[in-house]
This record gives structure tokens, C-alpha cells and sequence, in this order.
């Protein structure tokens, strides 16, 4: 009898939206430790929020530079809709200007966390935001 995979309990699914492909796989591998997520990828804002229509996400990980529908748009599009008004979602991106990082935050982004990053500093942010997340829940 071959080996079974460990049943998931309480699995968060999280929504990792970037054009990079290089990217996109360096923040998975980032929160790879937490055992407890499973991913999603996305190549543009326009597919993110294909996506988010299809099923429910706990997380959000959204750059702003895309090629077809911006990462503001993404978040002013999410918190727009009823059913994902509190989902929360860390911008990560190039852009480390205060503009940006205020007209981000002034869209509804929870988080905004400029690249380069450490894997810590990205995994300290899901973390945050996921436990408060279960907190409202409880």
C-alpha cells in the first residue's frame, strides 16, 4: 500500500497574483514552512479576479505592476464585492515610493511589503494577517 499524503485540516488558500513566474514560485517557496496553506497562482489581474470569482481565498499576495488589469485595480475591484469586502491582501512589489504605498493602502490593501524582501519578513505578514483573520472568525 503506497504512502498517504497528511490530511490538511483548516487549510488556507491563498491567491499568489504576479507576472513573473520567477516570482510567483519565490513566494510560494517563502511560505512554504506554513504547513497549513495551499496556493494559487495568478499571471495578471485579470486572472486574479477570475479566480476570486470561482472560489473562496484567505489571502491575497497581489504585485502592482501587470500587464492588463493593475494591482490597485485588483484590490479596489475585491473590496467592491460583498463576499470578499475583508479578504486580505499584501502588496508586493518593485514600487517602494511613499506614493505608491499610500495609494495602495487608500485603495484597501492590507500590507504593503517592497521587493527585494526576506522570506521572514513576507511570512511574518501572512502569518499576521491569517491569524487575525481566524481571530474575527472565533
Amino acid at each position: 500500500m503506497g504512502a498517504r499524503a497528511p490530511l490538511r485540516l483548516n487549510v488556507k488558500e491563498v491567491l499568489v497574483v504576479d507576472d513573473s513566474k520567477v516570482m510567483r514560485e519565490m513566494i510560494v517557496a517563502c511560505l512554504r514552512p506554513e504547513n497549513d496553506l495551499a496556493f494559487t497562482q495568478a499571471a495578471s489581474g485579470l486572472e486574479a479576479i477570475e479566480k476570486l470569482s470561482l472560489k473562496p481565498f484567505h489571502l491575497v499576495v497581489l504585485d502592482l505592476n501587470m500587464p492588463d488589469i493593475g494591482g490597485i485595480e485588483v484590490v479596489e475591484f475585491v473590496r467592491t464585492q460583498d463576499t470578499l469586502r475583508d479578504l486580505p491582501i499584501i502588496i508586493v512589489t518593485t514600487r517602494g515610493d511613499d506614493g505608491s504605498r499610500a495609494q495602495a493602502l487608500a485603495a484597501g490593501a492590507s500590507r504593503f511589503v517592497t521587493k527585494p524582501f526576506t522570506p521572514a519578513q513576507l511570512l511574518s505578514e501572512v502569518r499576521e494577517l491569517i491569524g487575525r483573520q481566524q481571530h474575527r472568525a472565533s
